[in-house]
């Protein structure tokens, strides 16, 4: 896929920062007018803005909810969610990106930022805006039947290679993380394997207790019901370290597959923000991350906690894009 110019990606981000909020919900403290300039003074002179580009209770707004309530007691003013939905994220990225870089908008970055461009969804990425911390990491689970006739990661790929094809692997939509989970595992293990669509996780999931496909691949909150009560069993994760939730579930990387990829949360703001105020931001997001109230949060939440500085999030979005660029044209996805 050829990357458009700069020109062309500025006027779509403007364009996408235009769409509706859908929902904007207040955090307690929160004072009535929201809209005062920073009036060149000291940072914060104003209320946090943060902006969510996924729906109202959904994970990520639960998360961006509970930063936006912690922060307040780092940061002399008070913080509040906004969702901006649609376009697989774009517009909530959009906006974050044409906000006024004066550190009163922070976004909350989820991995599409990488991989919608490759995918012909939206002219946004990573580029268009600075990072600031990555606070997530939800690894993609490979889950199985209990009874299916391979009963570790092992056993799977020697029937996946015997058997090309055979095995369907349900995912919560083309394009989406879980598919691409599934197919850049498949890549590097060498096995051919069948994907399949479902309008989102569970039913993916009820794919596999069903007996219509014979594997699926998401978090590993999103099957662990199935997996404590049967019938299913999760053969790996694909994440750098097990997760706390399957800890008897070996990573892919124990297994022989030098693979990791899943979902991630972080928070970023528009481009050309002083660093001086991206500095201020991560100490007051880094106090909260390290709290815990919102280490038990996560926790309970089931959400997977990773923290990545300034910097290192900033190259892990870059590796992030480029590997999803690479995979994304071997699917043959993008437009």
């Amino acid at each position: 896929m050829v990357k458009d110019t700069t020109l062309q990606r500025r006027q779509f981000v403007k364009a996408a920062g235009a769409g509706s909020v859908l929902g904007t919900v207040g955090i307690a403290g929160c004072t009535d007018d929201i809209s005062g300039g920073s009036g060149g003074g000291e940072f914060p002179s104003q209320d946090i803005e943060m902006i969510c580009p996924w729906a109202e209770g959904g994970g990520t707004d639960q998360t961006a909810r509970q930063l936006a309530s912690g922060v307040e007691n780092h940061l002399d003013t008070s913080a509040y969610v906004s969702n901006q939905t649609g376009g697989t994220g774009s517009v909530g990225f959009g906006a974050i990106a044409n906000a006024a870089p004066d550190g009163h908008t922070v976004g909350v970055l989820t991995v599409e930022i990488t991989t919608i461009e490759h995918l012909g969804v939206a002219q946004v990425s990573h580029e268009d805006v600075e990072p600031i911390l990555q606070y997530n990491f939800d690894p993609a689970a490979l889950t199985v039947p209990e009874d299916a006739p391979y009963g570790t990661l092992s056993e799977f790929i020697d029937y996946a290679e015997d058997n090309p094809g055979e095995i369907s692997v349900s995912n919560s939509g083309p394009g989406g993380i879980w598919h691409l989970s599934a197919a850049g595992f498949a890549q590097e293990a060498g096995i051919e394997l069948d994907h399949v669509g479902y309008n989102g996780a569970a039913p993916a999931t009820e794919a596999v207790v069903n007996g219509e496909v014979q594997a699926t691949t998401s978090s590993a909150p999103e099957v662990a019901g199935q997996v404590e009560d049967g019938p299913l069993t999760t053969l790996a994760v694909f994440g750098e370290e097990r997760v706390d939730l399957m800890p008897d579930t070996p990573t892919l990387m124990e297994e022989g597959v030098d693979f990791s990829m899943g979902a991630w949360r972080g928070l970023g703001v528009p481009n050309d923000t002083p660093d001086d105020v991206i500095s201020t931001l991560y100490d007051a997001y880094n106090s909260v991350y390290e709290s815990d109230e919102f280490q038990e949060f996560m926790d309970t939440s089931g959400f997977g906690l990773r923290k990545r500085d300034t910097e290192e999030f900033g190259q892990f979005m870059q590796q992030s894009y480029e590997d999803f660029g690479e995979l994304v044209e071997n699917l043959e996805l993008g437009e």
